[in-house]
């Protein structure tokens, strides 16, 4: 049996809303073996099932948006008591090819007490974003590529290299693609321009970090297919940008929610001059 539903919030005044279907428990055991790149949240619903006297956390009274305040009431009266899940359809225009994902009531108060969060949390949140370029005509400017797919441990590194190289051949090159990459337990934003070679590293770690270096293989190796694909020569290396003008998370747990908030915040402004934004020497505060 399934139920219809629909979540809606805002992003800056505009409106973003999609549907979800919510289903039983069985097609959830089912859709476990398929899914994308959660591994780091199987071991933390692991260790929630030995905690037994977990204290649950009255929602209600924190301060987030009303949308988010109904949602987590939907959580509590219907998707938890009726062991329900929220399964999405990201179209092929998102991340390049069309698939299915789901969200556990798990995930959803885990975001709403800005815990540690998944992949797929993050990916729906792209889908998301989708809309809003899809509303300000931009979707020939922004591109995305699906971190469930190319973060750590999600399939060899030329496998994900070709993944990330088929996105990028099919646009005309001036388009900048925006990649979240967890190398394990942290969150990074990898941005590409693939007409000049160029990519950005944004990280919301205090600190002048490096690259992973995996990373770096999988993105260098895309670029040379991609030039490959259209005939060019390229440089000898790609141009690799530190941006480190970008708010600092305070603590270990809000890099996801940082990353998800730079790719808010860069198209958000159609100039997409994030370059200037997060530029060395602007240092910005902590989002609240």
């Amino acid at each position: 049996m399934s139920d219809k539903a629909s979540c809606s919030g805002a992003l800056n005044g505009r409106s973003l809303h999609f549907d979800y279907d919510t289903t039983k428990n069985g097609k959830k055991q089912d859709e476990m073996k398929s899914r994308d790149l959660e591994k780091q949240d199987e071991e933390k619903k692991d260790e929630k099932q030995d905690e037994k006297n977990i204290e649950v956390v009255d929602y209600s009274k924190l301060e987030v948006p009303s949308s988010l305040q109904s949602l987590c009431r939907y959580v509590e009266t219907t998707l938890k008591p009726q062991e329900k899940i929220m399964t999405f359809t990201i179209e092929k225009e998102v991340f390049g090819e069309d698939r299915s994902t789901f969200v556990l009531h798990e995930d959803i108060t885990q975001f709403a007490g800005m815990e540690e969060i998944g992949a797929t949390v993050v990916a729906v949140y792209m889908r998301c974003l989708f809309d809003n370029l899809k509303a300000a005509n931009m979707l020939n400017m922004v591109g995305f590529i699906d971190p469930t797919q190319v973060s750590a441990n999600a399939g060899s590194l030329t496998e994900r290299s070709r993944l990330v190289a088929n996105q990028l051949q099919k646009t005309d090159g001036e388009q900048i693609f925006m990649m979240p990459y967890n190398p394990g337990r942290h969150w990074v934003l990898f941005i590409m321009r693939a007409k000049k070679e160029t990519v950005y590293f944004l990280d919301p770690l205090p600190g002048n970090r490096v690259v992973d270096e995996e990373a770096k293989n999988i993105l260098n190796s895309a670029i040379k297919m991609y030039n490959s694909h259209i005939g060019r020569q390229g440089r000898k290396a790609t141009i690799w940008k530190t941006l480190p003008g970008t708010p600092k998370q305070p603590s270990s747990v809000e890099c996801s929610y940082y990353v998800m908030r730079f790719m808010r915040d860069i198209i958000m402004d159609p100039s997409l001059e994030f370059e200037k934004t997060f530029a060395k020497g602007k240092d910005q505060a902590p989002y609240p």
